[in-house]
């Protein structure tokens, strides 16, 4: 084909509305002085969810709530022996006056000095005629913020009850719609306050099957159409059914599937993070490719309006990379790995980098860097196929790419996170160090660790529930991540689960029935679970939580079989987990199981180095890394035939408009003075997007390991020149193709180039 972009790709975005048990005399773990029980309690908070009358929210007992401010509860004595009326002391009366001061500051002062005085734009307020520069006034009767027991409004309409014992505040001002002042919990800072890595913790949770289908998070629409294995089969099967809506149907999904009171639940779980996988067609897609293009988009943005809502911070996770990072269902396409590897691996790696580039811009804006701190720029490449030099050098220039979008340390856009490749943690230690900000993401499963496993789960109550797995969690899974932290710097687990075996409809894929069939039966359906396996997997996933520190579970919800009207992957879903009583109502009681059971490893003490968190000495990168790495594109390339000339591989033009991403638009439209941003954050970054060389012919993107290798260039006075990166730099370079085939270097703004002289090994 001449040209890969269709021509409405340079149109505008059509915006969208913004719419442990207890065990007898055993011992409890260890828990933080605020956990502690009293007598007359349960001796657990594992307890708390199984006494909830409606099994829909978590409840926490009085004993056990860390901040009394916050929450507002009166504290409470025992009457003692019986004396006169208590209405006739005058002590009681000075009492309830104090009491009732104390309620009133809890909860005006809270909500004016974390949402309101923040937020003003001068110590002015607005006149009654709506002049001056003070706070955004509300429409009359509209609600802008509230805490437990709060009554939610959606925008269509329906409503319900915010429940969430744990003190957070929800902020929704419409005249203010990008407000940070929220908070999930007593024990979170706001969005508008920083998040001290080492000392803050994230309690998250993925909200997985969103945006990238995949077929064990909502199996109905894999049952409805037979053949479908990932999201590619999946939207040719369904675009071919119009009678049924086509690819509208997985509109439906982006609109039903997660909505606004899934969000507050997870705040009122004490959780404080979502990670979010997105899909680059969210942005684009190519004409040769199936997928549902943009149209997630305000979906996505209305997720993250809802996250800024209840104060919960994102990591924006590019799931889906151009030609498949992975060959897994849930890169798009299952099968082969074409990024960086093989003979389109160059190409799609072109794509990918200016997808990365334009996701950065958007969330870099004023408007959304507090509400999404981290971007997760390549999910789980499988780096034993692109090979870990590859992927570094590739790392690299997206380091400066980005950073020359956002500029340099703490409070210049996202932290950049990056998978372990499932190499582990180790194989990272001392990776480009001086790097501004880099994040590891590591991916701990058992359910995928090619060792089959069958050891019993339901074994007791208390320290003695879940057989081997929960020291199994903290022995295999607490070392590593605690070593990471010194080694590499900021190391979470953006992926675990109560998956300690691989039973779950379609969990392995659709095709592979093992782990579905009639050995699986138990564990497809919870409602044979009896408490002690409930108790089981409750230690068991308290034993992950205290070893993994900084965690997201996969997932935050299952979609039901459309044949069973069930969830058929029980151990997947935190939601489920949290209905049935398997997975803790507060998450802070994970903390110390891994002592209690009596597992030993290096500690971490919290201090990473000052360049790890956008300290001195951010973004100068030692200069061993950059000879090693800062060569693009990669000397060597694998999945390519013997004797392959790399300098022949196929590469795309930067001479296309951008696709810049939208931002949302809001009903009713708030102030004129309200920006809401272009979707740009750097005005200084002009470059131009990949297309294909018109006239060249290129091998199939997605299916291109096994294809023959161009024996000449196109067009054929084309020449390659390597891109260099800077040892010191302020600005990035970025590798283009001209119109005429030529691989040149375009920089974006003031840069330091150094030249590299030493090549990178041919493999590891």
């Amino acid at each position: 084909m001449s040209s890969s972009r269709p021509d409405s790709l340079a149109d505008p975005f059509v915006t969208a509305p913004n719419t442990p048990l207890n065990l007898g005399q055993s011992l409890e773990p260890p828990r933080a002085s605020y956990l502690s029980s009293t007598p007359g309690t349960a001796t657990s908070l594992r307890d708390s969810y199984a006494e909830s009358p409606e099994n829909v929210s978590p409840l926490v007992q009085e004993n056990e709530k860390r901040d009394a401010i916050a929450y507002g509860q009166d504290s409470r004595a025992d009457s003692g022996l019986r004396k006169r009326s208590i209405l006739r002391r005058p002590l009681f009366w000075l009492i309830a006056f104090a009491v009732v001061t104390v309620v009133v500051l809890a909860v005006v002062l809270p909500v004016y000095f974390v949402v309101i005085k923040p937020h003003n734009d001068s110590t002015n307020g607005a006149s009654a005629s709506g002049s001056g520069s003070g706070n955004p006034t509300p429409p009359p009767g509209v609600t802008t913020t509230g805490g437990n027991g709060s009554l939610i409004t959606t925008a269509d309409g329906t409503t319900f009850t915010y429940l969430n014992p744990f003190g957070g505040i929800w902020v929704d001002n419409p005249n203010d719609p990008f407000n940070t002042g929220a908070y999930p919990n007593s024990w979170t800072p706001p969005l508008n306050s920083s998040w001290t890595w080492g000392v803050d913790k994230i309690y998250g949770v993925n909200l997985g099957g969103l945006f990238v289908l995949e077929p064990f998070i909502s199996p109905a629409l894999y049952e409805k159409y037979p053949g479908s294995i990932d999201e590619w089969t999946l939207s040719t099967l369904m675009a071919a059914d119009t009678a049924s809506g086509g690819l509208q149907q997985i509109e439906t999904h982006y609109s039903t599937f997660i909505t606004e009171q899934d969000i507050a639940e997870i705040a009122g779980a004490g959780l404080n993070w979502i990670r979010l996988p997105i899909p680059f067609w969210a942005i684009e897609k190519w004409s040769f490719e199936p997928f549902l293009e943009q149209v997630c988009w305000p979906y996505i943005l209305r997720v993250l309006q809802w996250a800024r809502k209840y104060g919960i911070r994102v990591n924006l996770d590019l799931h889906t990379i151009p030609g498949s990072q992975n060959g897994y269902n849930h890169s798009g396409k299952e099968g082969s790995v074409n990024f960086l590897n093989g003979v389109m691996g160059l190409a799609n790696a072109q794509r990918a980098l200016d997808y990365i580039r334009i996701i950065t811009e958007f969330i870099s804006q004023p408007e959304w860097v507090d509400v999404v701190p981290v971007f997760s720029i390549v999910n789980e490449a499988l780096v034993s196929t692109i090979g870990q030099d590859q992927i570094t050098t590739f790392y690299l220039l997206a380091h400066d790419m980005i950073r020359n979008i956002t500029g340099y340390g703490e409070g210049h856009g996202p932290y950049i996170a990056i998978h372990d490749g499932f190499l582990g943690t180790a194989a990272w230690a001392d990776f480009l160090q001086g790097s501004d900000r880099i994040i590891l993401d590591t991916h701990p499963y058992f359910a995928f660790d090619g060792q089959s496993d069958w050891s019993p789960i339901a074994t007791g109550t208390g320290l003695s529930a879940g057989g081997i797995w929960p020291q199994q969690a903290c022995n295999a899974w607490g070392p590593g991540i605690n070593t990471s932290q010194t080694a590499f710097g900021i190391t979470i687990a953006g992926e675990f689960s109560d998956g300690y075996n691989d039973c779950g409809l379609y969990l392995t894929g659709v095709g592979n029935t093992a782990s579905y069939d009639t050995s699986c039966s138990l564990f497809l359906d919870s409602s044979q679970w009896n408490d002690t396996m409930k108790a089981g997997l409750s230690e068991f996933t308290l034993a992950s939580m205290d070893a993994l520190q900084d965690w997201f579970f996969w997932t935050w919800k299952i979609g039901n079989s459309s044949t069973t009207n069930s969830v058929q992957s029980p151990l997947w879903s935190y939601q489920l987990g949290l209905q049935n009583g398997w997975i803790p109502t507060d998450p802070r009681t994970a903390v110390g199981t891994c002592a209690a059971l009596g597992a030993t490893g290096p500690q971490f003490d919290g201090v990473y180095q000052a360049y790890q968190t956008g300290g001195p000495g951010a973004g100068t990168i030692v200069a061993s890394s950059v000879a090693s790495y800062g060569q693009y594109p990669p000397t060597s390339i694998n999945g390519l035939t013997v004797g392959a000339i790399q300098s022949l591989l196929p590469t795309y033009t930067s001479t296309s408009a951008v696709p810049t991403l939208p931002p949302p638009t809001f009903s009713p439209s708030p102030s004129p003075s309200v920006s809401t941003g272009n979707g740009w954050f750097d005005s200084g970054d002009t470059g131009l997007a990949p297309t294909q060389v018109q006239g060249c012919t290129y091998p199939s993107a997605w299916d291109a390991v096994s294809s023959a290798m161009p024996t000449a260039l196109c067009p054929s006075t084309g020449i390659v020149t390597p891109v260099t990166t800077s040892l010191s730099s302020t600005g990035v370079v970025t590798p283009v193709i001209t119109s005429t085939g030529v691989v040149t270097p375009v920089i974006t703004s003031t840069i330091v180039v150094t030249s590299v002289t030493t090549s990178l090994s041919a493999s590891r």
